[in-house]
């Protein structure tokens, strides 16, 4: 059961999801167990291998399906395999990286050449798992932080849990001079009247007036001020 509303939430949480991010430095025995470890998890859980190497692609296929053959949790990893689990190729690390980000995955494990430019070009993601030393399930269990994380390509706009999501955030605006007030006000004012909003213009307006020395008329835009 999942409450919204007068119950305030940060975002739907699941099915997990796994994409892992693969080149022809690792090979399908450790590509596969990444995928069918998270495919477990439940029928509806899409398990996604991208990768550049067509040769991994299709030895990962087929190690998959060996390992089904055996996995105690095969009955519901075979579902999800089969209806959510995909193989995308792509021609280089740059079309994965495109990829990746459009997918926005929950989990994304990166195993490749060039693990440290995905930590610092990927975008989209709720967890990132570098290096064929680390996996999601170290995450799930052992070494994560705090693993509620967005799905269904919510990391495109949040992150993971985590304690600020829990505080209350308050803001506050103070210009200090008479020059800075008048200033921003002939933005303000002249913004505010190409939206329509004659009532912000005239907030703008009358500062400008007093602490500029400008007069303004009524729902006008103010002057631009030059510069000294």
């Amino acid at each position: 059961l999942q409450l919204f509303g007068r119950v305030g939430i940060d975002l739907f949480a699941g099915p997990t999801e796994t994409l892992v991010i693969a080149d022809d430095t690792v090979d399908a025995e450790m590509c596969a167990p990444d995928l069918l470890g998270q495919a477990e998890h439940g029928v509806t859980t899409p398990a996604i291998l991208l990768t550049n190497s067509l040769q991994l692609a299709k030895e990962t296929l087929s190690e998959v399906e060996r390992l089904l053959e055996k996995l105690p949790t095969a009955d519901i990893a075979r579902q999800s395999w089969q209806d959510y689990g995909e193989i995308i190729v792509c021609d280089s690390h740059e079309e994965m990286l495109l990829e990746a980000d459009r997918i926005a995955s929950e989990h994304v494990q990166v195993m490749t050449d060039r693990d440290d430019w995905f930590l610092a070009n990927l975008t989209n993601y709720g967890a990132l798992f570098l290096g064929p030393r680390t996996n999601v399930a170290y995450g799930d269990k052992v070494i994560g932080t705090n693993h509620t994380l967005p799905t269904q390509k919510a990391a495109r706009y949040t992150g993971g849990l985590w304690v600020g999501k829990f505080m209350k955030t308050c803001t506050f605006q103070k210009v200090r001079s008479d020059e800075a007030t008048a200033e921003i006000g002939s933005y303000c004012s002249r913004l505010s009247l190409l939206e329509g909003f004659a009532g912000h213009a005239e907030q703008a307006n009358i500062r400008v007036r007093r602490y500029g020395q400008t007069e303004v008329p009524y729902a006008t835009p103010a002057p631009v001020r030059e510069k000294v």
